[in-house]
């Protein structure tokens, strides 16, 4: 916008025109990743870089640039050049930061792909973005389809790699060149790949050293799996800063008391978590001699406010794929608007937010309209997707630079009187669930490729905060029989797990209103008697059953659940499976593990263990005690032998 016209802006106007979108900070936009991360190595080479889950491996930053460098140069022998993308088809381990470096270092832009997802999923990712080399293990192989690509594997060509110089290589890479792909859902039933480049991801990282104060003697974690764009936050603004990064195990991922420990004991003082697992995890008590200084999260609508008296800051985090992790940021202090959510805070260094009208007008302050994102943190668009690019990212009107955009979120926002922004919603079908991004249309067409599915829908429920659930409503083919079973496994086939509903609703007909456009509002809402279950209801058998029923039920928002129904098939997950445990530590007393759920998540399953647990822990007991904690009164039944 030119300057003769912010001259007719009204105060207002130029208030959130201008003064809130002045984020200018200087930062090095000719370096790369690998460059700042050398500085580092030369600076401390012994320092600690890398510590894995267990802490039974752990990487100096000498270590960690040797063995990049060898990836490196082995990469380049096989014609990684700058825009080259790279496949790393790895767990979440030290190999896998191997990886990336490497691939960074030989010049390559990095493709993460994610062992959990399916097969069908990896080929079309791998094929579209048509990466001609993929890094991996030899025992991963056999999930990825044969092509023309050139296939790394580390274990097996681990001799002949470490072979290579471990000098850094030259690149020649500029800071226009891509960083890393990450692909998310598309609305068009296809996953669609984000292109970053390294000055985007340059802004990222000196934006977060300065509001964080990250040094050296900052120690990190890493929480996200590889395919969510947090993992990149979490590992190259400390890399690049010479502090350590530190692999938490899988039950510190899901489990708020678990993490909590693992936290204090390994001294963490910088963690990102996603937003339910974050609201847990502040609500517990921490003990004076906590590291941690910042608690980071986002990826969901964060719902409570950090209790009085935490010993660390609380930031929340708000930012799509194609704006590089974050675009907004604010601190979260104990009940600062009671009676409103936790805002997404302001945009981040070099970033401008605009909330506007369908005209592209800019709303007055407290009105709701959809947010658009510019500045250096955008990315440079949709691989392949030149007509996706050009819809999604669009020229911007309020800025003279040539070649300006802005991202059209296609989030419902308003600014608070301060400047803050509110999260409202999505004005699209979107659902973010557990953090992800997911496009319900990207599932209704895998669905009803089903035999069994004449037409269906997907919507995300939240029936109480925090616990959003997808739920498809489906029209079966006459005379057809679906299962929740056969359509879950069907779907697994080609989404991730978080794209495969936790709820199947049969209907006689997708509900219309007056004018033929799906009625939403009219989707009945899931219940035991309306769903499609894996077995036919099966009542509880004894009072452990019926007491354990009750307490999934309750957390479910289910009407009844028999002793027959998987807690993971009728809509749970891990971090709403920690709920269980400690229900059950409260009606039972006694003390069930995630594995424990995992390996008997039906009623009757767990029920047998709860019911071990407790025999083990009565042995000393008296009949009549034993029948008093077990509640067997409520239904005459023969006393175990305790003897």
């Amino acid at each position: 916008m030119r300057e003769e016209a912010f001259s007719r802006l009204t105060p207002a106007q130029a208030r959130v025109l201008r003064e809130w979108n002045d984020t200018r900070s200087e930062y090095p936009t000719g370096e790369t990743i690998p460059a700042l991360f050398e500085v580092q190595v030369r600076r401390c080479p012994g320092a600690t870089a890398l510590v894995s889950a267990c802490e039974e491996q752990a990487l100096t930053y000498d270590e960690l640039n040797r063995r990049a460098n060898q990836l490196a140069h082995h990469l380049r022998k096989l014609g990684v050049r700058r825009e080259t993308i790279v496949g790393i088809y790895l767990e979440r381990s030290l190999e896998l930061f191997v990886g990336m470096l490497g691939i960074l270092k030989a010049g390559g832009a990095y493709l993460p792909l994610d062992p959990k997802y399916p097969e069908e999923r990896l080929a079309f990712m791998l094929n579209d973005a048509k990466a001609p080399v993929l890094v991996t293990r030899q025992s991963l192989l056999a999930r990825l389809p044969a092509g023309s690509r050139r296939v790394v594997t580390l274990d097996v060509e681990g001799l002949e790699i470490a072979q290579e110089s471990d000098d850094s290589p030259t690149n020649g890479v500029l800071a226009e060149d891509l960083a890393y792909v990450l692909y998310t859902s598309g609305s068009t039933g296809r996953p669609k790949g984000v292109e970053i480049t390294h000055n985007s991801l340059l802004n990222l990282v000196f934006w977060h050293q300065r509001s964080f104060s990250v040094s050296r003697v900052d120690r990190a974690t890493q929480q996200a799996g590889i395919g969510f764009d947090a993992a990149v936050w979490e590992v190259w603004p400390y890399l690049a800063a010479g502090a350590s990064v530190h692999l938490s195990d899988d039950s510190a991922r899901v489990a708020p008391e678990v993490l909590h420990d693992w936290l204090v004991a390994r001294r963490i003082t910088i963690s990102f978590l996603p937003t339910a697992l974050a609201e847990g995890v502040m609500a517990l008590q921490w003990p004076p001699e906590t590291a941690l200084r910042v608690l980071l999260t986002g990826a969901d609508t964060l719902h409570l406010y950090p209790p009085p008296g935490r010993p660390f800051r609380v930031v929340n985090n708000y930012g799509p794929t194609e704006c590089t992790v974050v675009a907004t940021s604010g601190d979260v202090l104990p009940a600062e608007r009671p009676d409103l959510p936790p805002s997404i805070g302001r945009p981040i260094a070099n970033t401008q937010t605009y909330i506007l009208d369908a005209q592209l007008r800019p709303v007055p302050i407290g009105e709701p309209g959809e947010l658009h994102i510019g500045g250096a943190g955008l990315a440079r668009g949709y691989l392949n997707q030149p007509e996706l690019t050009a819809e999604k990212f669009i020229p911007n009107p309020f800025s003279d630079s040539a070649g300006s955009r802005l991202y059209k979120t296609g989030d419902m926002a308003r600014y608070l009187p301060d400047g803050q922004i509110a999260f409202l919603g999505r004005i699209d079908d979107q659902i973010k669930i557990r953090g992800y991004r997911v496009e319900p249309n990207e599932i209704v067409t895998v669905l009803n490729r089903h035999p069994t599915v004449e037409a269906s829908l997907v919507v995300g429920r939240e029936d109480s905060p925090g616990d959003k659930r997808l739920v498809a409503y489906i029209v079966p083919v006459p005379q057809s029989q679906p299962t929740e079973g056969a359509l879950r496994d069907f779907l697994r086939i080609s989404l991730p797990d978080y794209m495969v509903p936790a709820i199947f609703v049969p209907l006689e007909a997708l509900p219309l209103g007056p004018h033929g456009k799906l009625d939403r509002a009219a989707l009945p809402a899931p219940n035991g008697a309306n769903m499609l279950r894996q077995n036919n209801f099966v009542a509880p058998r004894t009072p452990v059953e019926e007491r354990l029923a009750r307490i999934l039920s309750g957390l479910l928002h289910l009407e009844q659940v028999g002793r027959e129904d998987n807690f993971f098939l009728l809509g749970g997950h891990s971090l709403l499976g920690t709920q269980v445990i400690a229900r059950v530590r409260d009606a039972f007393g006694v003390e069930l593990t995630l594995r424990s759920l995992f390996e008997a998540p039906t009623v009757a399953g767990l029920s047998a263990e709860i019911e071990q647990r407790i025999l083990a822990k009565l042995q000393s007991m008296s009949e009549d005690e034993a029948r008093r904690v077990l509640d067997l009164s409520e239904r005459p039944r023969p006393v175990p032998d305790l003897a």
